[in-house]
């Protein structure tokens, strides 16, 4: 890799309180420049703007919000010919058809389009119905042709877009074991924490497996039960404890939680989903239980680093197997965060990514 140095302006959805952008752009930026790549960041949304998102209501405030948004992006995007590339996380404008991306193609700009989730599949917002007017469905098919590469979170959502007749690569997601300290020993006589992280948008899948958490609860009473960033969320028959998410108390919550849950609903939007919140609990040492489907089958090796469950019957045996053996605890969570570390290492996935600029810089010199 020689040359000058590349430049990217990377677009972001999010601040680096969101999720999607924290992992698939803010962790990789000091590993980039590491590697020579000079690194600009612009998100749509301030933190303002992404805590009121998270809010019902108050429609006349995000829209005002939105358009100052707006202006802040198109004020970014006026130097746009300084940089090698210009990095859409997700989209650049999250409503409407893709026209600025169009002009800015026509214009020569290397456009690489990165995507973790489904969102071809039409979904409507959980906090307004303005927001789902808003939307352009099939404007993530035509960035797959758009761009110069779209770079996805995992295989099946990397096929799709190959599909579109685009070039497309798979850059799993990482995760910084660093950032997550390792749960401390436990005393194998003490309480057990069965926990789930994650948003008040997924939330709601917990009820997939209701039933057979509803008999666990009531045979072992003395469980712990905790919710990380769910929002408001109430089981019958489960005493679950809710706690507002903040990046700040991640790490405390997980060092809580010896098994963590994440169920998915059998659909096409469960496999473009890229295992974020399974690796968390695995980078934390937590025991991962998760949905047998999509991308969970690449990420988990079943009785090693965590477990797959396809029926009620399979999530109440696992679950039930795991709460009478601290020793099997003990060792599969070892073994996860030792799997994190070794395949999913920031540093290893941000030079996966110089590589793709630099593959595209070159190949745009070879047509010119």
């Amino acid at each position: 890799m020689t040359g000058r140095p590349l430049s990217v302006l990377f677009l972001t959805r999010y601040p680096v309180e969101g999720a999607s952008s924290r992992y698939r752009v803010f962790q990789y930026l000091p590993h980039l420049r590491a590697l020579g790549v000079e690194c600009t960041v612009q998100s749509f949304m301030d933190g303002a703007l992404y805590r009121l998102s998270q809010k019902p209501g108050r429609i006349g405030a995000k829209l005002v919000a939105t358009g100052f948004a707006l202006l802040r992006r198109l004020w970014a995007l006026r130097h746009w010919r300084r940089y090698d590339s210009l990095y859409l996380q997700r989209e650049l404008f999250p409503f409407g058809p893709p026209l600025i991306e169009r002009w800015l193609k026509r214009r020569g700009a290397v456009l690489i389009f990165d995507y973790d989730d489904a969102l071809f599949i039409a979904k409507p917002s959980r906090y307004t119905p303005l927001a789902t007017l808003l939307r352009a469905p099939g404007k993530t098919r035509e960035m797959f042709r758009l761009a110069d590469c779209t770079v996805a979170g995992n295989d099946w959502l990397r096929d799709v877009a190959r599909a579109e007749g685009g070039r497309a690569e798979t850059v799993e997601v990482a995760e910084d074991i660093t950032r997550i300290p390792a749960r401390a020993p436990r005393d194998a006589a003490g309480p057990v924490t069965i926990g789930w992280l994650g948003s008040p948008s997924t939330v709601k899948y917990l009820h997939l497996i209701a039933a057979p958490l509803a008999r666990i609860a009531a045979r072992h009473p003395d469980l712990r039960w905790e919710i990380m960033g769910g929002g408001a969320f109430a089981m019958p028959g489960v005493p679950w404890q809710l706690q507002d998410w903040s990046l700040a108390a991640e790490g405390a919550a997980l060092a809580r939680y010896d098994i963590g849950l994440m169920p998915l609903p059998l659909e096409d939007w469960s496999k473009g989903k890229s295992g974020g919140k399974a690796r968390s609990y695995m980078a934390a040492g937590v025991v991962p239980v998760v949905a047998a489907l999509g991308y969970n089958l690449e990420l988990i090796r079943p009785g090693e680093t965590g477990f797959l469950c396809a029926t009620a019957a399979e999530w109440e045996d696992t679950i039930e197997r795991l709460l009478v053996d601290p020793a099997l605890r003990a060792r599969v969570g070892r073994a996860a965060r030792a799997e994190v570390a070794a395949r999913f290492a920031p540093a290893r996935q941000a030079q996966r990514l110089c590589g793709l600029f630099h593959d595209i810089r070159d190949r745009r010199k070879e047509v010119r």
